[in-house]
């Protein structure tokens, strides 16, 4: 019974460990091509001001959008009870503010998390007829973002930005990977989303 025990935590370690150098790994890709849409995935927004996260996410996409990797910025995030604007209007009216062309900006209002918001954005781009897409979000979330927007149909890549509050101290850093890595397994494990909602990871 010891053996057995033994045996199974050291594979649980062993997928643990395996997954959190997997989100590293993949935070420290730059995976910018092109493809028919950028897609900004959603955080906070205070009456229709994104928050420093979004915000970062939301410059990003449009340096990729100028340089031309892509035709169309999709914003994505719902919102919250009493909240007068989605994060995805939010985030389209900032870019917009910012110079880029209204008709190059698609905000996709639904999904309370990451799972719920690439669901939506697959459905748009099935219906547009498009499929390939930039995620845009902070470097320890993009492995799981790649993997739910891929098991939701989307030729999926990923573009994380490398400025904001989640990148800047390594113990910021750490404590997103350990989150990232037990919301991945999780997802794996039940195909469900785990509620980071103070996170800005959705």
């Amino acid at each position: 019974m010891f053996r057995l025990v033994a045996g199974a935590l050291l594979v649980a370690a062993l997928i643990a460990g395996g997954t959190a150098f997997r989100v590293w790994q993949v935070a420290r890709v730059d995976d910018r091509r092109p493809v028919d849409a950028v897609v900004v995935l959603g955080a906070a927004q205070y009456d229709g001001e994104p928050s420093s996260i979004f915000s970062w996410r939301l410059r990003h996409a449009q340096v990729l959008y100028e340089e031309g990797l892509a035709p169309l910025i999709v914003t994505t995030g719902g919102g919250r009870a009493g909240d007068a604007t989605t994060e995805a209007d939010a985030g389209r009216a900032y870019l917009i503010d910012r110079g880029v062309p209204a008709d190059a900006v698609v905000a996709v209002g639904e999904g309370s998390d990451t799972l719920g918001s690439v669901a939506a954005v697959a459905d748009v781009a099935e219906d547009g007829g498009w499929n390939s897409v930039l995620l845009v979000s902070d470097p320890w979330h993009s492995l799981r973002a790649r993997t739910m927007a891929r098991d939701a149909g989307l030729d999926a890549w990923t573009s994380p930005t490398r400025s904001g509050p989640v990148v800047q101290t390594r113990e910021t850093q750490f404590r997103y990977i350990l989150r990232e890595t037990a919301a991945l397994l999780f997802y794996r494990l039940t195909h469900a989303s785990v509620d980071t909602d103070t996170s800005g990871l959705g």
